[in-house]
């Protein structure tokens, strides 16, 4: 936060607040305030944020009120800068709450935040005015981003504008000493939304409403029930016969679902729950957390040793929870589409019942998951509950020009950047699918609309044939293109604040990125700055069979890995045996003949391929990361600290990183180890070739920070064991913290290289 030095003395000030600092209840905050000092004035809404008019009978500098408002804030406020200078005395008479200003806007808005404790009491509680009303909310709580159309905050700018408020709404939402003071989607049964439940197949009105739906969800049948961002499929989790039928309808044989817990008591039956998690689980965004398993609930999440739960978010899950305490709860959406906002064609095919409401939702999104690291919490999917919060630019990268960042092809997210700060949209999923690039085009328009941002540059991924890559093009405007790894690492520089003039180096592990040469890249080591790179390292490349249907059926993967490690005559470990000697001959043919075999680095694909060959992946991956997520819930398990032997080039330029002698050792250990002992092994390899590639990058380049990123480091096994090598051997380690480390981050790092070319675009024109 910046501030000025207080002025002089003065018996009037004006104060200008910027921030999240709109519909969290800042200006009945400002005005309990200012009685509590006895100060007369005003305070608005405008279009960068927060105005105050502070005026007291004797001469003062203000300082007590302005430490005040920093240190008392209400929870979800975020004061990004504050400013004061004296003013004219005018002679207001008392303290009073104006109505916005007008004019162009660029303030930030909260995103949707869970019933708090007093709304949530006063929806439980017999005799309440708003007692099992299932869209209680306050200042503090409720829905922000996903109503809201255009800025300031304002009911006439959300999808709340269309219900008229009750008078003792209206005498709430006009008391600045009620929590509900200008509380924009402020309702209760007399004037607010309603719940209708109806038949999937007929559209039939059924009596009962949420009563019903948990009696019908008792039954076995499965339900949509309209959320904040968009509809959840919801079953009771354990009926295995509903539990099957989701699967089917949502064609998601082993992938896993989300469990909703009416509270953390619930919660802590079926998983594991440290202090930190448990915070998570409780804390106003209500992610879904990856849990450890305590006990296996049957069809859930089958194979891995982790569980997704998330706690009642809103007045309707915890009216819906009362005695079903948990439930299954994954969006409603067909296969690799966005997730349904309104009681969109196709939903009928997915449930039984419709659990409806008529406020409607203006901008989708998906539940935010994360998980506990060693050093922190890492987001694997950010959404609802964290966007869209805003991330502040160093002040020597910052711009005048607007930017819009379109990201990648998968997990895509945009960006776009305005005075200082950047604003990531939320999860939009993966672009070759039709109906998310038509979220695509929603965010894009949303984003744009709310934060009045006129894009002068656009920047996308390198890769030729991206949709993101082809839609830049077409827009008119200045385009760069980045390489994919090098957006990776810029993304955590950014959201650090590292400064512009010192190189880092970058570990970038993922499934595949466009690479510089036009390879498959996704092994890198990168020594960059914000501005350009050098690539350090990589794995040492293998034949990557089939192309593209080798990330799907990782027994390809293995194949080119024993190969390389042992020769064409390479032992038939693992699940290659229900391949069949045939097939494997065919591939090894391929690869020989280098038909569709292109060379990779992938770091993904080792995975698989290691996965495959200690039995744990199955032939045809359904989920991306399926053979991962299942060789990190072995490697969990085992606690060893021994690792297997890695060749590090010490004369080839890049230096590579080979993992044969590893392969052998790994096939060895099979012979007699169990196979979490190898599988910790193999993590515990991956890591040390992490910290002697950073200690060559030290030795040769005075390196003493190493960023992580890419999907691969999702993988929190290895991520701890990364962080504390590197920690323990003295350097400074940066990874994502507010930002998933997935291709989500690829638009954060996107801007970060568009501000550095427009930075050096004017240091040139001034030299």
């Amino acid at each position: 936060m910046t501030k000025q030095r207080s002025p002089a003395p003065t018996r009037a000030a004006r104060v200008l607040v910027f921030g999240v600092v709109q519909g969290v209840g800042f200006r009945p905050f400002v005005y309990r305030l200012a009685a509590d000092f006895g100060y007369s004035g005003w305070v608005k809404n405008i279009g960068p944020g927060v105005e105050i008019r502070l005026e007291s009978k004797t001469p003062q500098d203000f300082s007590r009120f302005l430490r005040r408002l920093e240190s008392d804030r209400p929870p979800l406020a975020q004061i990004e800068s504050l400013s004061w200078e004296p003013a004219a005395f005018q002679g207001c008479r008392g303290f009073r709450v104006k109505k916005s200003g007008k004019g162009r806007s660029f303030v930030f808005i909260s995103p949707d935040i869970a019933a708090c404790r007093p709304c949530l009491e006063e929806t439980m509680t017999p005799g309440e005015r708003r007692h099992l009303y299932p869209f209680t909310n306050c200042t503090d709580c409720g829905p922000r981003y996903t109503i809201v159309s255009s800025l300031p905050y304002d009911r006439a700018r959300t999808t709340m504008a269309g219900f008229r408020m009750c008078p003792d709404c209206g005498r709430e939402y006009g008391d600045p000493r009620d929590r509900r003071y200008h509380a924009q989607p402020i309702a209760c049964p007399r004037c607010g939304p309603a719940v209708t439940l109806v038949d999937a197949r007929s559209g039939k009105k059924i009596p009962g409403g949420i009563d019903r739906a948990a009696a019908l969800i008792k039954k076995g049948k499965i339900l949509a029930v309209k959320g904040l961002g968009g509809f959840h499929l919801v079953c009771d989790p354990s009926n295995s016969k509903a539990v099957a039928r989701l699967r089917a309808v949502k064609e998601r044989r082993r992938k896993p679902l989300a469990l909703m817990a009416a509270g953390i008591e619930t919660a802590e039956k079926i998983a594991r729950v440290s202090k930190e998690e448990r915070e998570l689980l409780l804390s106003p965004s209500r992610p879904i957390v990856l849990l450890r398993k305590k006990r296996d609930v049957p069809g859930i999440a089958p194979g891995l040793g982790e569980v997704g739960l998330m706690l009642a978010y809103t007045p309707l899950h915890h009216i819906l929870l009362r005695d079903l305490k948990l439930v299954v709860a994954t969006s409603s959406n067909k296969k690799d589409s966005p997730i349904m906002k309104e009681r969109e064609p196709g939903l009928g095919a997915l449930c039984d019942f419709i659990l409806d409401h008529n406020r409607p939702i203006h901008m989708r999104a998906d539940d935010s998951v994360l998980k506990m690291a060693g050093d922190g919490p890492l987001l694997a999917r950010r959404a609802r509950g964290f966007v869209p919060y805003p991330q502040r630019v160093p002040p020597g990268l910052q711009a005048a020009e607007h930017i819009i960042a379109l990201g990648g092809e998968l997990k895509d997210t945009v960006s776009v950047y305005k005075n200082g700060y950047v604003v990531t949209s939320q999860f939009l999923g993966d672009l070759d699918e039709y109906q998310n690039r038509r979220y695509l085009r929603e965010a894009i328009d949303h984003l744009c609309r709310l934060f009045d941002v006129r894009p002068r540059l656009v920047v996308s991924d390198l890769h030729p044939d991206f949709h993101t890559t082809r839609l830049a093009a077409g827009m008119g405007l200045p385009h760069l293109r980045v390489q994919h790894h090098f957006a990776h690492m810029l993304a955590p520089l950014l959201e650090h604040g590292f400064p512009l003039s010192e190189k880092v180096l970058g570990v970038c592990f993922d499934g595949y990125g466009y690479g510089a040469d036009g390879g498959a890249w996704g092994g890198e080591f990168l020594i960059a700055d914000y501005t350009s790179f050098e690539r350090f390292g990589h794995l040492k490349n293998v034949p990557l069979p089939g192309g593209d249907l080798a990330a799907k059926q990782p027994w390809r993967m293995a194949a080119a890995y024993l190969r390389e490690a042992f020769g064409p005559r390479f032992p038939m470990t693992g699940g290659l045996g229900g391949v069949g000697a045939r097939r494997v001959r065919g591939l090894l043919e391929m690869m020989d003949r280098g038909l569709n075999s292109p060379p990779t680095s992938s770091c993904g694909r080792l995975f698989d391929a290691v996965s495959f060959i200690l039995g744990l992946a199955p032939r045809e991956m359904e989920y991306e990361a399926e053979a991962a997520m299942r060789l990190e819930a072995e490697a969990a398990k085992a606690k060893t600290t021994s690792a297997y032997p890695f060749d590090l080039s010490r004369d080839s330029r890049p230096l590579q990183v080979s993992f044969e002698p590893a392969i052998r050792a790994l096939v060895e250990d099979l012979k007699s180890g169990p196979v979490g002992r190898a599988a910790r092994k193999f993590h515990n390899t991956l890591a040390r070739a992490i910290l002697e590639t950073a200690q060559r990058a030290k030795y040769e380049h005075g390196i003493r920070t190493v960023v992580l990123g890419g999907g691969v480091f999702l993988n929190r096994v290895l991520l701890d064991e990364a962080v504390r090598l590197l920690t323990e051997g003295g350097f400074r380690v940066l990874r994502p913290r507010k930002y998933s480390p997935c291709d989500e981050s690829i638009s954060l790092g996107q801007i970060a290289y568009g501000l550095a070319w427009l930075k050096n675009k004017k240091n040139k024109r001034r030299a």
